[in-house]
């Protein structure tokens, strides 16, 4: 279980969003991406609520639930990023097949200590998706990320995409892999990587 409880947003701990540093876009930036790795990690997931929208004060069972304003863009945005990945988590069997079996995830990068990159693959015994997060404010444009498959790679998750308060950097749709090894791999993507973001692609024509 990938639990965010009932006992991490009361106590004096505060909410998600208020422990997020930096300002408004930043903070909800951040939750999007702690949102997005945490549905495409190995496990199941547990949200407390108004952590979907990113509710600013600590839980209180006295008061009225805070749901957000209608034109509140960035709550309003995390909140359709949510409902997004529920339907990726839902569609994509290599995201949640094989939670508990280790040929269901596979580091790819996970030691690039000077562009704070991360990336794994998730599978389900036939096909895999491309899990990959830029943990700073900074984009990274061409970051080459090795793969196995050559063709189209979409891009199924954008945390960054204006529909959900982002800045819109990102790869177009999708990106072509070409045929430079990269990571012990014989293919590899060139991908445009937002800042504080995180990116699904999968295949094309692979569910």
């Amino acid at each position: 279980m990938l639990p965010i409880s009932h006992d991490e947003v009361v106590h004096g701990k505060g909410s998600l969003i208020a422990r997020m540093p930096g300002d408004d876009w930043q903070r909800f930036a951040n939750l999007r991406l702690l949102l997005g790795w945490m549905w495409a990690h190995p496990g199941k997931k547990l949200l407390f609520m108004g952590c979907e929208f990113g509710a600013e004060a600590e839980w209180n069972a006295d008061a009225p639930f805070p749901w957000p304003a209608e034109d509140a863009v960035l709550p309003r945005g995390t909140m359709q990023f949510l409902a997004d990945l529920n339907r990726v988590y839902r569609d994509i069997p290599a995201l949640h097949r094989r939670d508990r079996e280790a040929d269901g995830f596979r580091w790819i990068i996970a030691d690039d200590r000077d562009n704070q990159v991360f990336a794994f693959f998730r599978s389900d015994g036939t096909d895999e998706v491309l899990v990959i997060a830029n943990m700073t404010p900074v984009p990274r444009m061409a970051y080459r990320v090795g793969v196995r498959q050559a063709g189209f790679w979409r891009e199924v998750v954008n945390s960054d995409a204006a529909a959900y308060g982002g800045s819109g950097l990102g790869n177009g749709g999708g990106v072509e892999a070409g045929p430079e090894a990269s990571h012990g791999e014989p293919f590899s993507l060139s991908l445009t990587l937002p800042p504080l973001g995180i990116l699904i692609l999968k295949p094309e024509g692979r569910g």
